[in-house]
């Protein structure tokens, strides 16, 4: 089966993040998948819910936002994923998250694997693999030559070494803030290095073409195995930063797999996540002059 290049398949958690100001729809391949189609790229997503109003209202949001639930499985015993969001003084998330819920079973079906088959990107995380069942459906459909991107969520207590590292091996683009990054090199011996030896000793270890660290309010860092590129980021008044790095991500792809100079990919994604901040929930709507508008600025 011939696969379309730019065609991106998003798999793992879709839930309901429990913000103070009310429910939201959230998970960051959710996020991701919406925020892609929102820079004009194709995504689609595989997951699962819960048969009952929570997994019904979902789906619903995700037909909403221009995405197919094609690919959405349904299971009649555990409830759709709900996840508690604290946010801190400076508005940084903790989440806790509640077990086992819906996306924990996710399976191998022929429809799924043919669409993961026909597709040319995969994005994917850590946290849906907490779970054996997804964990193995994920792998199974990692076996193809799309191109991988990991987009690291350290949540504990799902972040064991031995879960996290067979999925590090998998990737060629791998995505993770300041925190993960430390994380990851003090498994390996490496976090008495600096942050950008960190990221290339990694980088050579694990085979991947390139990794991108975000800083949060200090912006981003991308290795592409030759040469560091680095951005301040942007300086906004932030409400909360539930799913900015989720926009980052689709922004950094967006331009990435549309051919664009990385240092330009990099402004764009920054200026995404800054977008995001300034604004409640996830997934806010917003047009892209907008987030050019927030780019622009660094030019000016």
């Amino acid at each position: 089966m011939k696969f379309e290049p730019n065609k991106i398949l998003c798999f793992g958690e879709v839930l309901w993040d429990q913000l103070p100001s009310g429910a939201k729809p959230g998970g960051a391949p959710l996020n991701v998948a919406i925020h892609l189609q929102r820079f004009n790229m194709q995504a689609v997503l595989a997951s699962k819910v819960g048969n009952d109003a929570e997994g019904r209202r979902l789906k619903e949001f995700m037909v909403q936002s221009a995405l197919t639930d094609a690919f959405i499985q349904t299971d009649d015993e555990l409830p759709t994923s709900q996840v508690l969001v604290h946010l801190d003084k400076n508005h940084q998330a903790r989440y806790e998250i509640c077990e086992p819920v819906a996306w924990d079973r996710m399976e191998p079906l022929s429809q799924l694997l043919t669409e993961a088959a026909s597709c040319g990107i995969i994005v994917f995380g850590s946290l849906a693999s907490r779970n054996p069942k997804t964990r193995n459906t994920l792998l199974e459909i990692l076996n193809g030559p799309q191109l991988k991107v990991l987009d690291i969520n350290l949540r504990p207590p799902y972040h064991e070494r031995k879960i996290v590292e067979p999925l590090l091996r998998k990737a060629h683009l791998v995505k993770l803030n300041s925190d993960e990054l430390q994380t990851i090199a003090l498994w390996n011996g490496y976090d008495s290095a600096e942050e950008k030896t960190q990221m290339q000793l990694l980088t050579e270890q694990f085979g991947w073409e390139m990794a991108v660290v975000t800083r949060g309010e200090k912006g981003a860092l991308v290795y592409d195995g030759h040469r560091f590129l680095e951005h301040e980021g942007f300086k906004v008044r932030a409400i909360d930063t539930v799913g900015a790095g989720d926009a980052f991500l689709a922004a950094f792809l967006a331009g990435y797999l549309n051919e664009e100079p990385l240092e330009e990919a990099l402004s764009m994604a920054c200026a995404a996540g800054a977008f995001v901040a300034t604004q409640p929930g996830a997934t806010p709507e917003y047009c892209l002059s907008e987030i050019l508008g927030i780019s622009e600025t660094q030019k000016k």
